[in-house]
């Protein structure tokens, strides 16, 4: 499994791009299936990761967070069957404390310390990076930036960027284990996720005329930027994309090489895309999930039917790609997982489900048929009532404080604990979801989700779909509430 983070599909050539060089993915395009209508479903990075091990949603349940002791893993299931897994990931979320159970459930792993404001190099005090060059920030993604511009003056040299250290160890792994059987590899690189820092190879392949302070690194905010401080952060991330791009060859050479077609499923995929100021945002997780952010790329190459250079139209997303790979090893896969394997759908386009669900904790609750997408609003401004279902309290960097776990409650499991008891603990969202209320989109008549419709009969249909969905998530009780859906159950 090769993986990116925030892989746009629509810079890709292979989705129809036309702006960024991305010439290895087109070369993966011919030797794989390529799948029309991938759609992610927990997000953002930590818990599409969680659904990667799990193989079932995770978002109703849970915010950003580590595995719980509830959880089933992939990985781990595989070494338990005596399948040598390997992680080699510059993802720094893995090192941190929402993130600090993934690495430990593979048979080994390797990380690449540097990416985004990783705290990986130290110089004390006021770093002198106050560039008037630099388009400064405050607060705690102030620090991100600082951080990030002491990480980059260790990586002047292309050779010692994390992106390139992760994907040579995959190499490396693949160069000892090529004649040898029973093994799964994850490359894992946090590209072409932010900041877009690449090297000056890869920005001259989009030559253009930019004269402002350095953009490679947008807010999390409504986009307030000129149309050429836009342009300039497109063409930064296309020049990563290129870099990422790049990488992937070296792995397909090395396919190619060592003769892996003949046995090797190889399968490269993303964790979610990203907004590059479509709909007048930047980056995810505070708008609604548009189509730039949860329709992603997938590729996958299965040797049990070597199908190549075609496409698939089946509704697919990231909770199939566990399970797709324990089936290929022949594992029986946990009951309690609900995602499907996609065999059967690379070889001849199977229909495997009539709906994906995605969304945020305490966000929206989002669904689509394939044509349609509806995004359930919480039913009140408040947004309550809304809980946190865990053992593993923990935020992306911290835990969770002391007047929040005196409030925790043990409540009885159910099929997502594996009927393990679990601590409820009162939480809030800060995404304002209400203040967006319901939408729904027909894609093909506005693929550009431009227009919300009004149209009872549809919203009913797809809100029976959307509850349908979370009772096989186990949604709890209380979101069916939340979200104003108790007439659906």
């Amino acid at each position: 499994m090769i993986m990116f983070d925030s892989l746009n599909r629509d810079y890709l050539e292979c989705y129809g791009a036309v702006f960024a060089k991305t010439p290895n993915f087109c070369r993966l395009a011919r030797r794989s299936v390529v799948f029309e209508n991938c759609y992610a479903g927990s997000l953002p990075c930590m818990p599409a990761r969680r659904e990667l091990h799990t193989g079932r949603t995770n978002f109703l349940h849970r915010s950003w967070g580590p595995m719980e002791p509830f959880d089933l893993s992939m990985p781990e299931i595989l070494k338990e069957h005596g399948i040598h897994s390997h992680l080699a990931s510059d993802h720094t979320h893995y090192w941190e404390d929402g993130g600090s159970t993934y690495h430990t459930r593979y048979s080994t792993w390797e990380g690449f310390r540097g990416q985004e404001g990783d705290p990986w190099k130290g110089i004390a005090g006021e770093f002198p990076d106050r560039d008037p060059n630099l388009i400064q920030h405050q607060g705690y993604r102030g620090k991100l930036y600082c951080q990030d511009n002491i990480n980059r003056t260790y990586l002047e040299d292309e050779r010692c960027h994390p992106q390139v250290r992760t994907f040579d160890a995959g190499l490396e792994f693949l160069e000892a284990n090529r004649d040898r059987d029973n093994w799964f590899l994850q490359i894992e690189t946090f590209d072409p996720h932010e900041p877009f820092f690449s090297y000056e190879r890869f920005r001259k392949l989009y030559p253009h005329a930019y004269h402002g302070k350095r953009f490679d690194w947008p807010d999390y905010a409504p986009v307030q930027q000129s149309e050429e401080e836009i342009q300039e952060a497109r063409y930064a991330y296309a020049a990563l994309l290129s870099m990422c791009d790049e990488q992937l060859g070296k792995v397909l050479d090395r396919m190619d090489e060592y003769g892996l077609w003949k046995d090797t499923l190889l399968i490269v995929n993303t964790d979610h895309g990203y907004l590059l100021g479509e709909h007048g945002y930047w980056a995810k997780n505070y708008m609604p999930l548009y189509e730039e952010i949860v329709h992603t790329p997938l590729f996958i190459y299965d040797p049990r039917c070597g199908k190549q250079g075609e496409r698939r139209t089946a509704l697919v997303q990231t909770v199939d790609l566990p399970v797709t790979i324990l089936n290929f090893f022949g594992i029986q896969v946990p009951k309690r997982m609900t995602g499907q394997d996609l065999e059967d759908t690379v070889r001849e386009d199977k229909k495997i489900r009539d709906g994906a669900l995605f969304g945020i904790h305490g966000a929206h609750v989002c669904v689509t048929d394939g044509r349609y997408v509806y995004m359930r609003a919480p039913a009140r401004k408040e947004n309550q009532p809304l809980y946190e279902y865990t053992w593993m309290p923990s935020r992306m960097v911290g835990f969770f404080s002391r007047q929040e776990l005196m409030q925790a409650e043990l409540k009885e499991g159910g099929r997502f604990t594996g009927e393990l008891p679990v601590p409820r603990i009162p939480a809030q969202c800060g995404i304002p979801a209400f203040a967006y209320g319901n939408l729904l989109f027909d894609l093909t008549q506005d693929p550009g989700q431009e227009h919300p419709l009004e149209d009872p009969e549809t919203e009913a249909r797809m809100c029976r779909l959307l509850t349908g969905l979370m009772k096989q998530e186990d949604a709890p009780a209380e979101q069916y509430e939340r979200l104003g859906l108790l007439e659906y159950l």
